[in-house]
């Protein structure tokens, strides 16, 4: 089990926020910290403790009027940690290849791909014959709902009819190099992991994966490491110390060493 690192930009500003709460309306977030520094502060500390594969979310649709600085942070996190950090927030194949080469190593997808409530294969395909399979990661983010976890998209706002299953799992792991989940129900409380998303995970894992979501003591990264067989990545926001929380960003190291 591995430490991924994220940088969180929503409204221009490196942030925390509870996942569930983000509304594209108003640009709406209920927010645990704002940051006073830029991403390339944070994005040359990983660079500096030498932690790869990263996610930088851009958490504004393209048609906000914070997108623009929002993506502006982001590039300035690319520029500062080349090869080190991956993207994520409005990808598709139109973009996907710009902001590889201005330093992501991999692009995350979920809504392009994942359209309609239903897979986009053609999309799908697009994303691979432009920049390959090697620098896609899908972001496969769900929430419960009638007992099953379905992906959702559009920064978590809606539910898609496919459910995160080992079938799924399946049909899309020779489309990408990585897949990232976000338990977004916990998303950014630091209340505790979704024990159910990260046993899935465990037992599959045929190539890596990061779980996000929830994650808020030591002994949260304990248990996602029994319980996804530790093969199963991991990252913390709210909860860091780096955030305002009060895990400390060296003890996660330690744990994930």
């Amino acid at each position: 089990m591995r430490f991924r690192p994220c940088i969180d930009i929503h409204n221009g500003k490196v942030k925390q926020i509870i996942g569930g709460s983000l509304r594209d309306e108003q640009d709406y977030a209920q927010e645990n910290f704002v940051s006073m520094r830029d991403a390339d502060y944070y994005a040359e500390k990983y660079r500096q403790d030498g932690l790869v594969g990263g996610h930088v979310i851009m958490l504004n649709p393209a048609s906000s009027p914070y997108y623009e600085e929002t993506r502006r942070q982001a590039l300035m996190a690319l520029s500062a940690y080349p090869g080190g950090l991956q993207v994520g927030g409005g990808i598709t194949a139109q973009n996907a290849a710009s902001f590889l080469e201005a330093g992501a190593s991999h692009v995350i997808v979920t809504s392009y791909v994942f359209q309609g409530g239903t897979i986009r294969y053609d999309h799908l395909e697009a994303l691979v014959r432009e920049i390959g399979r090697e620098h896609l990661v899908l972001d496969l983010s769900c929430r419960k709902k009638d007992g099953q976890y379905y992906i959702v998209t559009d920064r978590w706002q809606n539910f898609t009819q496919v459910c995160l299953t080992e079938q799924t799992l399946d049909e899309l792991a020779s489309y990408c190099d990585e897949f990232l989940i976000h338990a977004a129900d916990v998303e950014g409380k630091a209340s505790g992991i979704e024990p159910e998303v990260v046993k899935l995970l465990g037992s599959w894992g045929q190539i890596p994966m990061t779980y996000a979501g929830g994650v808020g003591t030591i002994e949260d990264l304990l248990t996602l490491k029994k319980e996804g067989k530790d093969a199963v990545d991991v990252t913390v926001g709210s909860a860091l110390d780096l955030f305002g929380g009060t895990l400390r960003y060296q003890d996660v190291l330690r744990v994930c060493s």
